[in-house]
């Protein structure tokens, strides 16, 4: 999971008394150092590409004067030297200080010429806070030293990664009037990452604050600094969550050979990504603060339908529900364990939760969970995924842009493909997939094609139309309902042309080498046969359709003749009828006798 803050002059304060020493409390006078280490949690390191800019390298440790200037003032993070020996060269202090601004000063910002409240308080910083999922926080503080230190290095992969993807794909510097002109930055992110162990409520969190400077340079040549579109940032969190987890997922399975499983956490909302075989006791041990959230957030649903008289929308749910989380979070820690305290002290707790065997059987039985699922070869269908992605993102959106597709894509991999490896860019192929196929243009954004996404079959009309209008589910649950019909409905299309012999062009990713079953065979034979035929043309579903009317009209005219000389037959064997004969009737294909009359089958009466 991966949410955000913006940081903002006064706020460093905050970071440098809390956040810099695992959220602890921070005694006045305390270095920062010192801090750290009675609080037990590692230093800050710096992180991204843009710290050759400012002297500094990937992996350097985050000192506090480095932190105040860079985060807290928006100056170089040596500005002490740089201002000393400018002020040794002749440059009063004023000019000295001007020096080691990155950018627009924030002076500027608190001065009369800036109207917009806006830009009285700018903001120096984004802290994006990675967090793992919750049974892999519970494998992390329950298992043995060499498992935590994996899960560490999966946490330390993933995080890495998205950064790296956040700093070439989506950062850019804006200057101009209202920031009109954009371009990518020219050297990277400048980036400080503290790491946490504990939750407020004194149970197992790996998290990581990675704090993004929004201070880069310019691509003009000049060496020229600005600021990031922190907007296009922000913008980009969902997709950028998303990648997060699928990355880790991935990490994991590939050093562990674990799985993963959806589990519901909210009814209609979005299903979380688990590791199998983790005993669900464990994962309500860890998540107490859901639980406290939970209890609190009826209280505030009932205040609110009082006043507004009706239930509340579903903005007004997520801010119920922010506003329980905040009455509910208890205080920061005062006492300072070591990780290994803290690892025993979970361990103990755990025990007394839900008794020694889980706890103690934990690697073991997601290890046996991991066996069955071993079992399942996925396979990542780019067609289907397009269909699908699309659906879902307009069900819930209406209008969306590239971003909304892109963490779709990537939430259709990390369900399709449990923790497996995907080719790079299979994201972006499936994106490309869905634009070029299924959606247009509206204005600056864009919307679902129907006329491509929602074929003008009656069926299918009759199908999926009220599957995407039924009110009365959560905007998920009918995103997914309309995506499930339409991917039946490509099946389907599939099917009938197989049944031609003919296969549907599409692009189809396999994870890992699949066994050859009896379909892949018979497929193959057919395939083989149809080369010795010679090339035949596509056969689509309305070319089936017609096919199959024509053998029902033979057939029915077969059953006729054969009726027309059954009845022939017994009329000469029988005596003449005292009633005069009834004209005959062509009886229709499948249709039944009139009650009392049968078909006669003998030449003789009884």
């Amino acid at each position: 999971m991966l949410s955000k803050a913006k940081v903002r002059p006064g706020g460093w304060l905050y970071y440098f008394r809390g956040v810099m020493v695992g959220d602890g409390q921070r005694a006045a006078g305390t270095p920062l150092r010192v801090a750290q280490d009675e609080a037990g949690v590692p230093p800050g390191v710096w992180k991204g590409r843009g710290l050759a800019a400012v002297g500094l390298a990937a992996g350097d440790v985050v000192t506090e004067r480095q932190a105040e200037l860079l985060l807290g003032e928006g100056r170089h993070p040596d500005a002490d030297r740089i201002e000393r020996e400018r002020m040794e060269a002749g440059d009063d202090p004023a000019e000295a200080r001007r020096v080691t601004v990155l950018g627009r000063p924030i002076e500027h910002n608190q001065s009369p010429e800036t109207d917009k409240a806006k830009e009285r308080t700018p903001r120096l910083a984004i802290d994006l806070t990675f967090r793992a999922p919750s049974t892999a926080q519970i494998a992390w503080a329950l298992g043995d030293e060499e498992t935590r230190l994996v899960l560490e290095l999966c946490q330390d992969v993933a995080r890495d990664k998205t950064l790296a993807w956040l700093e070439e794909s989506v950062a850019e510097i804006r200057w101009g009037s209202g920031g009109k002109h954009r371009k990518p930055v020219k050297d990277g992110l400048i980036v400080a990452v503290f790491r946490h162990y504990e939750s407020r409520a004194g149970k197992p969190l790996l998290h990581d604050h990675a704090v993004v400077s929004i201070r880069a340079r310019r691509p003009d040549g000049k060496g020229t600094w600005g600021n990031l579109s922190t907007d296009s940032m922000l913008e980009h969190i969902v997709a950028a969550d998303t990648l997060y987890t699928l990355t880790f997922m991935e990490e994991v399975s590939a050093r562990f050979g674990w799985a993963w499983e959806p589990r519901e956490v909210t009814p209609g909302k979005r299903p979380v990504m688990e590791i199998a075989g983790i005993d669900q006791r464990l994962i309500g041990w860890q998540s107490t603060r859901r639980q406290q959230i939970a209890d609190a957030l009826p209280i505030l649903v009932a205040e609110y339908e009082e006043a507004q008289g009706h239930p509340p929308g579903e903005h007004a749910a997520y801010a119920l529900n922010r506003q329980a989380a905040d009455q509910t979070r208890p205080p920061k820690r005062k006492v300072a364990r070591s990780l290994s305290e803290l690892r025993a002290r979970w361990r103990k707790s755990a025990i007394g939760k839900v008794g020694a065997c889980v706890v103690y059987r934990l690697i073991e039985r997601a290890r046996a969970a991991a066996a069955a699922w071993a079992l399942v070869r996925p396979v990542v269908d780019v067609a289907l995924a397009a269909v699908d992605i699309t659906a879902v993102v307009y069900v819930m959106r209406g209008a969306f842009r590239h971003r909304h597709l892109l963490a779709e894509a990537r939430r259709h991999l990390t369900r399709t493909l449990r923790g497996r490896p995907h080719e790079p860019g299979l994201d972006e192929l499936i994106v490309q997939a869905a634009i070029d196929g299924y959606t247009r243009p509206i204005g600056r954004m864009m919307t679902a094609d129907l006329r491509a996404l929602y074929p003008r079959d009656t069926e299918d009309q009759a199908v999926v139309r009220p599957l995407t209008r039924a009110r009365a589910k959560s905007p998920y649950e009918r995103a997914r309902l309309a995506a499930g019909a339409l991917t039946a409905r490509v099946h389907a299309v599939r099917r009938s042309r197989r049944l031609n012999s003919r296969s549907l062009p599409h692009a189809v990713a396999p994870v890992g080498p699949l066994p050859r079953s009896r379909l892949d065979r018979s497929e193959a034979r057919a395939a083989r046969a149809a080369k010795r035929v010679g090339p035949a043309l596509d056969t689509d579903v309305a070319t089936v359709e017609e096919t199959q009317r024509v053998i029902q009209t033979m057939a029915a005219k077969i059953q006729d003749g054969i009726r027309e000389r059954t009845a022939a037959r017994g009329s000469r064997s029988q005596p003449a009828p005292t009633t005069p004969r009834q004209p005959h009737r062509t009886q229709q294909p499948g249709a039944q006798p009139a009650p009392g009359r049968s078909t006669p089958t003998t030449g003789g009466a009884a």
